[in-house]
Parts: C-alpha cells; sequence; structure tokens
C-alpha cells in the first residue's frame, strides 16, 4: 500500500462521474459528516452493521436520540485515482467498503456510463464466528434541491435485476443553470447483486435504520403512497431507498455484498438550444439496461480498474515522488468528475467542463487549457471534444468577435457564453488569453494524433485567432487573463509569452498542412520572443508587467514551449525563473506573482516543470505536502490559496474544478 494513497486529503472522492453526480466525504472519518455533494448539499448514505445483536455505523451520522447507533471505529482509509477504501472493526469483525467509480479514460462507453460500485466484505479476527446483517441506504436528497418536493418511486426488473428508484414526481429537466447548484430532476437507480436474498424499501430514513438496528431486518415493503414530499413534518427524516441482507454467520473467510448506484439524469445539457441525452443512453439504452451492463461486466470492470489503478500510482510515484502522486491521485476523479459528455446530432462527441465553485460556465476555454494535459495524456478525443464546441460556437455566426470566446454557456445550458459580456459586447472578455489558449491546444491535439482534421475544419476561426494575436499579443493592453481574480492588468508578460506560442504553434500547423504563410507565423513568434527576452529582463527574473520593473510572476505558459517543441525562447529564461522561484518559497507553496501570497495549484505544478530538471520540480512541490496535511478549509481539492496560510482567498470558492488536471503535465513531459 502505497503512502500516497493513504495521507490525509481536504475531502474524499467517494462517488464521481460528472458535475450533478459527485459525493464527497467531508471529513476524515466516515461516520463524522453526511456525505455530501461537491458543493456542500447533503447527498446523504447511511451504512450499518448489526453483529451479534449490537448495531454500528460505517457510513453516515447518527443524529436523533432515538436511534443513537455507535461508529465502528476506522482503522484506515486509501483514495487511489479510480476507488476509495476503508477498513472499520467492531465487535470481531471488520468490514471493509469500496468505493468504486470506474472512470477509465480511454473507454467511452464505461467513462460515460453514470454507475459506481459499492461492496462490502466482512470477516471474523477474534477466531470466533459472529452473526452479521448489513444495511445501505441513499437519501432521496439526491434527486433533489427542495425538502417539501414530492418523490415518486419503483422498481425496475430485467431478469434477475433488479433496482429502486426514486426521483421527483413532477419532472423539470434542465429548469435552471447556476453554479453551486444540485440536479432537481432525473431518478437515482440503486440495485442489490442479482440473486443474493435482500430485502429492499422506500420510506422514512430514520424509521427503516431503527428498525434494522433493533431488529436486523427492514420491511420487505414500500411507504405505498403515490407522493410523499422529501421531508414529511412532524421530524420525520429524509426519504430513503433502503437495502438489507443477512449475512449469517460469519469467520475467517470474508462474506460479500456488492450494490450499485446509478443516476439516469433524463436529460443531460441544452447544446445551443437542442436537448442533449446522456451519452450513455444516446441509443436509448434504459436505465434498468444500464445497471444489467454494469452487474453483467462488474468483475472484468472490478480488474481493470485495479491494473489501472496500480499502474498510475507508479507512474506517477517514478515521476514526482510521493507528494506528486497524492496531488495525482486526488486530481484524477476531480478532473474527470467535473464534465459531462454528450453526442451531438452528427455523432461528435461533446465533452463539456463546468466551472464549478467559480461561476457556474460551461466549456470553460480557460479550464480546458489547464486540464488539457491530463487529457493529451490519457485520451487527447477528449480534448478535442472539448474544443469543438467552442470552434463551432465561433463558426456559428453567433460569436461576432475576432478572437476566441471564454465558454459555451453557464452549466448546463451550451446556449452561448456566460462570462462577462458574452456574445454581445466586449465587457470583461479575456482575447489574448482565449484565442492563445485554443491555438496551443489545436497544436499540441495535431501533435499528439497525428490528425489535422479538426483545425482544418475550423481554420478560418483559428486563422482569425492568430490573426488577432499577431494584431495584439506582444504587448497586451489592459485586459484579463485566466487569473481573473487579479483583476485587469496591461502589459502582461506571462500573457504576451502565451501570444506568442499561440502563434508559434499555428506556424506549425500552417507548415504540416504545408501552407505557405507557415514562415510568416514561426518567423513572428521566434522574433517576439527575443524581443520579450528584452522587454521582460528585471534582472535577476522576469517581470509581472513590461513597465513594472522589480516585480515577478510565475511564466507557467512557457512550458508549452517545451510541450510542442517549439524552442522559441532561449532556456536561460527558465534557468533564471526556477532559481528566482526557489528562494520565493512560503510554507505552502510558491505565490502567483509579487503582488500577493496566494498561488495556483495547476500553474505552481507547470512552473516546477519549467526547466525539466527533476530537483527544481521536487524543491517546487515540496510545501505541497505540508499543504495537503494543513489545509484548514475542507473541500474537494482547492487550485487557489494562501501561500502562508493555507486557507483560500476570501474564504470561498475554486474547488472541485477541472483544472486539477493540469498536474499531469509532468506526467506528460516524461511520457514524450
Amino acid at each position: 500500500m502505497s503512502k500516497a494513497t493513504t495521507a490525509r486529503a481536504p475531502v474524499t472522492p467517494l462517488i464521481l462521474h460528472d458535475p450533478f453526480m459527485s459525493v464527497w466525504s467531508w471529513s476524515d472519518t466516515l461516520t463524522d459528516t453526511w456525505p455530501a455533494h461537491w458543493a456542500g448539499k447533503h447527498q446523504q448514505m447511511s451504512g450499518m452493521l448489526r453483529i451479534d445483536g449490537q448495531p454500528y455505523r460505517f457510513v453516515g451520522r447518527s443524529n436523533r436520540m432515538a436511534d443513537k447507533v455507535p461508529a465502528m471505529e476506522q482503522l484506515s482509509r486509501e483514495v487511489t485515482p479510480l476507488r476509495t477504501v476503508y477498513r472499520f472493526a467492531a465487535g470481531g469483525i471488520e468490514l471493509t467498503l469500496s468505493f468504486t467509480s470506474p472512470l477509465l479514460p480511454d473507454d467511452l462507453e464505461l467513462l460515460g456510463r453514470p454507475v459506481s460500485y459499492v461492496d462490502l466484505s466482512v470477516r471474523s479476527t477474534d477466531g470466533r464466528e459472529h452473526t452479521v446483517a448489513a444495511y445501505y441506504d441513499w437519501s432521496a436528497n439526491w434527486t433533489v434541491g427542495d425538502a417539501e418536493t414530492e418523490l415518486s418511486w419503483g422498481r425496475h426488473r430485467a431478469g434477475p435485476v433488479e433496482a429502486l428508484f426514486v426521483g421527483a414526481a413532477e419532472q423539470r429537466p434542465l429548469k435552471r443553470s447556476g453554479d453551486e447548484v444540485a440536479i432537481e430532476w432525473g431518478y437515482l437507480f440503486v440495485s442489490s447483486r442479482p440473486g443474493m436474498p435482500v430485502a429492499g424499501a422506500f420510506g422514512d430514513g430514520h424509521a427503516l435504520r431503527q428498525g434494522f438496528a433493533t431488529t436486523g431486518a427492514i420491511p420487505d415493503r414500500d411507504d405505498v403512497r403515490e407522493t410523499r414530499p422529501l421531508r414529511m413534518p412532524a421530524g420525520s427524516s429524509h426519504k430513503v431507498t433502503a437495502f438489507a441482507t443477512a449475512l449469517g454467520q460469519v469467520g475467517a473467510a470474508a462474506k460479500t455484498w456488492n450494490l450499485v448506484v446509478a443516476y439516469d439524469q433524463v436529460w443531460a445539457l441544452t447544446y445551443f438550444d437542442r436537448r442533449l441525452r446522456p451519452y450513455w443512453s444516446r441509443n436509448g439504452q434504459s436505465a434498468i439496461g444500464l445497471i444489467e451492463t454494469a452487474w453483467a461486466e462488474r468483475d472484468d470492470v472490478l480488474a481493470r480498474v485495479a491494473a489501472f489503478d496500480a499502474g498510475l500510482i507508479a507512474d506517477l510515484e517514478t515521476s514526482g515522488g510521493e507528494i506528486y502522486a497524492r496531488l495525482g491521485i486526488l486530481a484524477f476523479r476531480q478532473c474527470l468528475g467535473a464534465h459531462i459528455m454528450a453526442e451531438d446530432f452528427g455523432g461528435d462527441l461533446l465533452h463539456f467542463s463546468k466551472e464549478g465553485s467559480s461561476n457556474g460556465s460551461m466549456g470553460t476555454v480557460d479550464l480546458t487549457y489547464p486540464g488539457a494535459p491530463f487529457f493529451l495524456h490519457f485520451n487527447p478525443a477528449l480534448l478535442e471534444a472539448q474544443m469543438r464546441p467552442v470552434l463551432a460556437y465561433a463558426k456559428s455566426g453567433r460569436w461576432p468577435f475576432p478572437y476566441a470566446p471564454h465558454d459555451v454557456g453557464h452549466y448546463p445550458w451550451a446556449n452561448g457564453q456566460n462570462y462577462g459580456g458574452g456574445d454581445r459586447t466586449e465587457h470583461d472578455q479575456m482575447p489574448v488569453e482565449e484565442s492563445g489558449n485554443m491555438l496551443i491546444l489545436a497544436g499540441a491535439l495535431a501533435q499528439k494524433t497525428g490528425s489535422t482534421a479538426l483545425a482544418e475544419a475550423f481554420w478560418a476561426e483559428l486563422t482569425s485567432w492568430a490573426e488577432y494575436l499577431v494584431e495584439s499579443g506582444l504587448d497586451p493592453d489592459n485586459q484579463l487573463c485566466t487569473d481573473d481574480f487579479a483583476g485587469h492588468m496591461p502589459h502582461n508578460a506571462n500573457l504576451a509569452i502565451k501570444a506568442i506560442l499561440g502563434i508559434g504553434a499555428f506556424g506549425q500547423l500552417c507548415q504540416t498542412l504545408g501552407k505557405p504563410e507557415a514562415e510568416h507565423y514561426l518567423a513572428t513568434a521566434r522574433d517576439w520572443a527575443k524581443r520579450w527576452e528584452q522587454m521582460a529582463d528585471s534582472g535577476s527574473s522576469y517581470r509581472l508587467a513590461f513597465d513594472q520593473p522589480g516585480t515577478w510572476s510565475q511564466k507557467y505558459n512557457l512550458v508549452w514551449d517545451r510541450i510542442l517543441g517549439l524552442n522559441l525562447f532561449d532556456t536561460g529564461i527558465a534557468e533564471t525563473e526556477l532559481a528566482h522561484y526557489r528562494g520565493k518559497l512560503n510554507r505552502y507553496g510558491l505565490p502567483l506573482d509579487s503582488r500577493k501570497a496566494y498561488t495556483k495549484l495547476d500553474w505552481l505544478v507547470w512552473s516546477a516543470c519549467l526547466t525539466g530538471r527533476q530537483d527544481d520540480f521536487d524543491a517546487m512541490l515540496a510545501p505541497l505536502a505540508s499543504w495537503l496535511d494543513d489545509a484548514p478549509q475542507r473541500v474537494p481539492l482547492s487550485d487557489w490559496f494562501e501561500t502562508d496560510t493555507g486557507k483560500q482567498p476570501g474564504g470561498h470558492g475554486f474547488w472541485a474544478r477541472s483544472v486539477v488536471g493540469g498536474i499531469y503535465i509532468k506526467l506528460l513531459l516524461d511520457k514524450a
């Protein structure tokens, strides 16, 4: 067992598939808090064992005196890229509880399947046999946001496979968009292993939990009233879908119980005012068919997950050691789980990020850019699927500007830019930022895949953005960059690097396609790189802005000069920068620039890769171990924090975001 998998995490991923199906444990011990959505809303689960007549909890709190149940002792918690495994002990029994979200990035059918496996294994540890029964429930608050919302529930069967489902009685799919918004439509499905005797019921959570704690069983019947609110008056609890099973006499040989949890959104998103189904149901598959497939493939899927986890952890530790492995493990499910996958009516794959805990934008280009190393490494088709909606939006005629858009909507509505002035005004746009991002990514995608098909399909748009950078990129005017929390700034030296590399990447694409203008763009990029060095030079480092001597900033964009093989900038620039950075490290890392103590996790890891030397990388990442251990705010992996206190600036925002995929830039470089 790797130390990287057992070290403390700010919060622990349990079930992650997309921005709506994203459930975490917000405490070190699984019984201290209720599991919750990434935005903090409770999405409760409760689990109990009854051992020789004594009930114990292993998931969820016990918050009513009438049903106080002691917690099992949590022995360990292990987090791998795709699994979270807990071990508990009580009454001479050891329980292993596993949550597996099999998000294998090279298998689109599996990646698009919103199904997680929950597995229990119990064994005796004291040399005696014990009578054991097990219970597990899911609250209906997974499906609705309002406690007064009326619910509908039922059962679906397909041969031996049976699933219970629950959702709002009145379905209003895609009713609203927002940032820290949980889903209010669709249906939660749960299923117990086919062929195993089990009781399943829908009803009041307190009544079902207390019934199991008292008797070791639950009624094999449902609350049969046609609709019920999520919570009834007079102190009743949330409605839950519950299962219980008698495991009988348990000795040294383990006995197991397996469950699956799935979510049918019915409709996943709107794409320019057309509703799209989730990827898994694009061809009409039903929810019970989804669960039937998940059970049929379970053993194979779990074997593949185990092999993938072991290989990736080994790669991360070889590449960057224990700290890097810790970051990579926590980033993996978070990065994928911050996206939703669908297919356009023409059959094109679409993959949208949600800019969670920052503004709720959808398909944000300056989230795609930092997350791109993850997708270039694991499956470039997913990066193409993130870029395609942006390019199609620009080509559609709805985008009137000569530079790239910031985003394509407000999750889950991909109906046009949400940020700043949208597609109506130039207020708060990021023209150099997003144009440079799209050109760099187009060049990287073509190199990684050996195909220029996407670039050729949207050549006019890419050309427009390259020309915009030629006109405006060397010395950017007063505008925002991706670090928009820092405000507008003219003469941004790091933003100019992006423009230069964007022009160079476009020149490479022209060269690959045999276009005569290739040398014009490449020569411009080479000339500007030399001029940049003179404009930004501040002696011991390079400036934050060309007109601000004595300032400095992380030049994280420079790493793409290595990735693309452009070699536009003198290698001495990176050497100078890293020497300066190593002298500016605070307790929890390197500040983003000379203005404030806060940093960005993704950019810090990129900056650590600038020279390609392992000692520079190790020195830059060393403080992050203390940050992971000490982070005072318990939220999914944050990418914005203060390097002196470890806190998030203002106490809120920038967590559970896809940008943490940028951590994989070191692995991308090493494998290349």
